[in-house]
């Protein structure tokens, strides 16, 4: 049976992008990125907002940029065989493959799509993943936290957010990131 996992890189004091907007500091190492690849290996789809999406297409031409890595190659190879739904009234053009528009974000044809779907479905960005939360859909929480204080910006749970959660995993690594894997209790 498939999982709705929201999962998120964050820092320490629970932000996903700095007030600047910005999320340099959530660079993972190629140890932490082959952990993100290895718990994604798992996913076949992926749910996103519109800026979330346009933060993730750097995934579909990845393989054209000079000297890339061999982690993060294989995480564009598998991010590229991923279907993509991007939840947007504003969006008016796709640039990857296997990805479509939802102009609203509708809780009851998310849960028939998880339910009919043969491998997990991430939620990432803060604001969707809010309102799946707040329709009960979310399983599992997929969190790598940056050994960073930022101090302000856009909080990986907006106010009001609220889940029971059980730990099912929690690694540590050189680098000072920590990966945690929460079961949400009840989902």
């Amino acid at each position: 049976m498939a999982h709705l996992i929201y999962s998120m890189l964050t820092s320490l004091d629970g932000y996903v992008e700095d007030a600047d907007g910005g999320f340099a500091w959530a660079t993972p190492s190629e140890e932490v990125h082959a952990y993100a690849n290895d718990i994604g290996a798992s996913v076949g789809t992926y749910l996103y907002g519109r800026r979330m999406y346009e933060t993730m297409l750097f995934w579909e031409t990845a393989h054209e940029v000079p000297g890339i890595g061999a982690v993060e190659l294989a995480w564009a190879r598998s991010w590229r065989a991923a279907e993509k739904v991007v939840f947007s009234t504003t969006l008016a053009a796709l640039r990857s493959e296997r990805t479509r528009v939802e102009r609203s974000f509708d809780p009851d044809a998310v849960r028939a799509w998880v339910a009919a779907a043969d491998r997990d479905v991430a939620i990432a960005g803060p604001e969707i993943a809010a309102r799946a939360i707040a329709a009960g859909l979310v399983d599992e929480l997929h969190v790598i936290v940056a050994p960073v204080v930022v101090g302000g910006g856009k909080r990986l749970f907006p106010a009001g957010s609220r889940l029971d959660l059980r730990l099912v995993e929690q690694r540590g690594f050189a680098d000072g990131f920590v990966a945690l894997r929460y079961a949400v209790r009840g989902g």
